[in-house]
């Protein structure tokens, strides 16, 4: 194999979307809108994710997400993780856990499936099934539970807004409930199917500080029994994350049909052409690729982040390119939840909006579907 460019960073995780099906209805979920598109519905077969596998391994990929939509919608779903196995990838299963019956589960763990992570929409069963568009509450409790008789470390996630923020005490209850070792509490970022549904998921300011200051009670409460992971709103930043730790510096996602992207949102930047792996090899697209080297490094900064005034161009990354797409039109343009933005007016006023009084009624929600929008 060719000796690795000097300089070109090296991924570290491969984000395997194996198919956008999925029994739940989630909001916020990130997937893309178009869905039940047949680009979508044409699936990776699996030796071709097999194979992806092992090229992610040869590059120095360490961790392996299986992912969706539901991963164990798909029937290969004990193959493909007796692969990454084989390959030396450690594997995580992000999983609505619906299903999770015991037999293949226990295949799994013979496969050497490493983690097991169950999402949770709420501590609520009627609250969290309202959320998730289906009844799922009851069936993720016996799930969680199946996981743990099998010795696997659990992660629960419930991804937060303003429908279920209020009860992060509960949440924080549940996954110690549930044996967790590790909660996600991920405010919703706004792609996909958030950004639709927006104005009924932004929570407001004292809702952050007051989930906030419960996360830290927890913390001193249970030390290092439970990890939890707070992670705030980008539109609630002055200065932006480093999306998907930088634009294809460590991580790649392999959406259903095999289209290779830095992130979940990036196909929807235009103009930029999109490899498939059934056409190319991982380190080909990785290394060579349009989408991948649009917005690697810095050169194709604009100002302000060019100069940035507190020289955060590598820390950050330039923040989200996607982001800068959605509010600006312009995915080059400086992430608008940057301080230093000249579109910043666009986040400090959707703070407001949320701030508004609570209406009567909270805004309905647009059900994540396969129809396409």
């Amino acid at each position: 194999m060719a000796e690795w460019p000097e300089g070109a960073p090296h991924p570290l995780l491969l984000i395997a979307e194996l198919t956008y099906r999925c029994p739940l209805h989630c909001p916020y979920c990130s997937n893309p809108t178009d869905i039940g598109a047949s680009k979508y519905t044409d699936e990776l077969p699996a030796e071709d994710w097999q194979r992806v596998f092992r090229e992610a391994a040869d590059l120095g990929v360490l961790q392996l997400a299986l992912t969706g939509g539901e991963p164990m919608a798909r029937k290969e779903i004990v193959d493909l993780t007796r692969t990454a196995t084989e390959a030396g990838l450690y594997s995580t299963l992000v999983t609505s856990a619906l299903p999770f019956p015991k037999r293949r589960v226990e295949a799994l763990h013979e496969a050497g499936l490493d983690h097991v992570q169950i999402s949770f929409q709420h501590a609520d069963p009627g609250l969290a099934d309202e959320i998730g568009g289906t009844i799922a509450f009851d069936r993720k409790v016996k799930a969680a539970a199946l996981a743990r008789e099998l010795d696997f470390p659990l992660t629960v996630n419930c991804v937060l807004h303003r429908r279920n923020i209020d009860a992060v005490d509960s949440i924080i209850d549940m996954a110690v409930e549930l044996g967790a070792r590790r909660l996600e509490l991920a405010n919703t970022q706004y792609h996909g199917w958030a950004t639709v549904n927006r104005d009924a998921l932004m929570p407001t300011r004292a809702q952050l500080e007051r989930g906030e200051e419960a996360v830290k009670a927890a913390r001193e409460r249970l030390g290092a029994s439970l990890e939890i992971l707070w992670v705030l709103p980008d539109y609630y930043e002055e200065l932006p994350k480093p999306c998907m730790g930088g634009w294809a510096q460590d991580a790649a996602l392999v959406q259903p049909n095999g289209d290779v992207l830095p992130c979940q949102a990036a196909a929807s930047i235009p103009d930029i052409a999109i490899d498939n792996v059934r056409d190319k090899s991982l380190r080909e697209i990785w290394l060579e690729s349009e989408m991948f080297n649009a917005f690697r490094g810095t050169d194709w900064m604009q100002e302000p982040c060019r100069s940035c005034p507190l020289g955060r161009q590598h820390d950050d990354h330039g923040g989200c390119r996607c982001q800068a797409l959605a509010l600006t039109g312009d995915a080059a343009a400086t992430d608008p939840v940057c301080q230093f933005s000249p579109h910043h007016d666009t986040i400090v006023a959707a703070r407001r909006e949320a701030d508004d009084p609570e209406p009567a009624e909270p805004a309905p929600f647009v059900y994540r579907d396969l129809i396409p929008q």
